[in-house]
């Protein structure tokens, strides 16, 4: 298969916990206004819609957070600023490629934060097509299986429904779709049995980097972690792969 996004695995195994609350309600509110406005508000007709709802659901956005972000997507919100997905390209440390998708209402404002948070922690902003190329677009589905003797079963379950390519790692699994097949292929598997922790298009890198330093992971963690951290950005990816030894002597 292709590289394995390492920079979600991270994420998701470091929890919610980490995350600010206010940025996720944000984060959701806008992919919803995004899915409402190229598909219609109504989501039994707009399948992107409906999996954005379910996504802002399992991270507890209000249902009054999520009603007013249908009604700004669909024109109801009068004075509404409209969102705009924006793509950034950069590298970090040794050489890691990373793709950073914000959504925004200021794309000045954000082009600023993202240079800024590049350059103060040794990074560098690349031009349109300087790394997208080591990247595709590709649907995740995320599983958390208790028992680790269900995983074979899930797995299956999986390539029943369609999943172009699997990774297993612990209790989690990462099933990867085509970005046109994510919703549909998410709804079998909540058929079957199997409830996602997340499912969401991303960048996916096509190889990685083995980093093997211990100063140079922290350095791309940290320069991840703060791009993260910015209001404004939706998704983070970079093809970079770091041991769980590693991890674990870094934390």
């Amino acid at each position: 298969m292709s590289g394995h996004s390492k920079w979600h695995s991270i994420k998701h195994k470091k929890g919610a916990a980490d995350a600010k609350r206010g940025k996720i309600f944000t984060r959701h509110a806008n992919l919803i206004t995004m899915a409402t406005r190229d598909g219609g508000g109504d989501p039994n007709m707009n399948p992107t819609l409906r999996l954005t709802i379910e996504n802002a659901k399992r991270e507890n956005v209000p249902n009054a957070n999520i009603e007013r972000a249908i009604k700004r997507g669909s024109g109801e919100l009068k004075d509404a600023e409209e969102i705009h997905e924006v793509i950034y390209e950069g590298y970090g440390q040794a050489g890691v490629a990373i793709m950073v998708v914000c959504l925004t209402d200021n794309k000045n404002r954000t082009l600023t934060n993202i240079r800024t948070v590049f350059n103060k922690k040794g990074g560098g902003l690349g031009t349109s097509g300087s790394v997208a190329y080591l990247f595709e677009r590709r649907g995740v589905i995320t599983l958390s299986i208790n028992e680790t003797s269900q995983k074979d079963d899930a797995e299956l379950a999986a390539i029943d429904a369609g999943a172009s390519d699997i990774f297993s790692e612990g209790n989690n699994i990462e099933i990867y779709t085509e970005p046109n097949q994510l919703t549909a292929i998410n709804e079998k598997l909540e058929k079957a049995g199997y409830k996602a922790d997340k499912a969401e298009v991303l960048f996916v890198p096509k190889n990685t980097i083995k980093i093997e330093d211990e100063i140079t992971a922290k350095k791309i963690l940290e320069l991840m972690d703060a791009i993260e951290e910015d209001p404004d950005v939706s998704d983070v990816s970079g093809n970079f792969d770091i041991s769980e030894e590693l991890m674990q002597r870094i934390e």
